[in-house]
């Protein structure tokens, strides 16, 4: 998949959500803003109500939609004949869209009502939900090959370019410019134990200070501007690796951290859903079946 199919990928996952929200929102939105004791007497009650015809349908797409997001990512994951199909990080993006979608159905299907085991699955839905945005930020500062296999230091370290030969031996730079810019984007690459937060956006920060001092020097020397722009992307690369490089220990633990979170609430979720289901099923709710 070509960067430009991606972004189209990723904007129609995320349209969907938009759409299914704001539209059902809109839709229902005079019923849920009515009052739990008034409800039956809204003619939308039978229709938006948990065992109406569409809030009960809102209940069953949505669990299935997060029991298919979640059963297929960790099939991927697991099972080996399927680790050649597809790109992990693609996998774990439409897993982030079911599992994004299916509660947004699921919150429709209990018509904003909220009680009993019900409710501790709905707040654990929530929390795996939470929990998946603050993982999925995490999992993005994790370097990783094109299948979606974490890298090592030393295999990031292989692809740093040695910036100053390649300046020296490809660009036509003033004995100045290229002491200036040596200088200025000479960087020591450290782990860091504390302060992870802090050094990730003061890092960051930095090294917007480091290609604006490049830039610079470039519109002193004279270069052309394709040359000039091809040496900042240079730079950029380096300085994104130096980055990884720096944060990836931590970052690999705060991962494990997050799976202790992650995985129990969504276990809670799973199990008090299925239970929720037969007890429906049990007093007669088959929905249109």
């Amino acid at each position: 998949m070509s960067e430009t199919s991606h972004k189209i990928f990723i904007s129609i996952l995320v349209a969907i959500v938009l759409i299914a929200a704001f539209g059902l929102t809109y839709k229902g939105l005079s019923y849920y803003s009515t009052s739990t004791e008034e409800r039956f007497y809204h003619p939308d009650n039978n229709t938006l109500k948990p065992s109406g015809i569409l809030g009960h349908g809102f209940g069953i797409v949505g669990s299935l939609l997060i029991v298919i997001g979640v059963s297929t990512y960790m099939a991927r994951k697991r099972f080996r004949f399927l680790l050649r199909l597809g790109i992990l990080k693609h996998w774990l993006e439409f897993h982030i869209f079911l599992c994004t979608l299916g509660p947004v159905l699921v919150l429709f299907h209990t018509a904003y009502k909220f009680g009993g085991l019900v409710a501790i699955s709905f707040w654990s839905m929530v929390a795996v939900f939470l929990s998946g945005i603050a993982g999925r930020f995490i999992y993005l500062q994790i370097p990783r090959t094109i299948e979606g296999q974490e890298m090592t230091q030393n295999d990031i370290r292989a692809m740093k370019t040695d910036i100053a030969s390649v300046l020296m031996s490809s660009y036509n730079l003033d004995e100045k410019s290229y002491a200036l810019i040596t200088e200025t984007i000479k960087k020591k690459v450290e782990l860091y134990q504390s302060n992870v937060l802090i050094r990730l956006f003061t890092n960051y920060s930095d090294d917007r200070k480091i290609i604006h001092n490049v830039k610079k020097v470039l519109r002193e020397s004279g270069m052309q501007r394709k040359d000039k722009k091809q040496i900042v992307e240079l730079i950029n690369e380096d300085l994104k690796l130096n980055r990884k490089i720096e944060r990836l220990g931590t970052m690999q633990s705060m991962f494990k951290y997050w799976h202790v979170i992650h995985s129990p609430f969504a276990l809670v979720m799973l199990i008090i859903m299925v239970i929720h289901v037969g007890v429906t099923i049990a007093f007669g709710y088959r929905w249109i079946f």
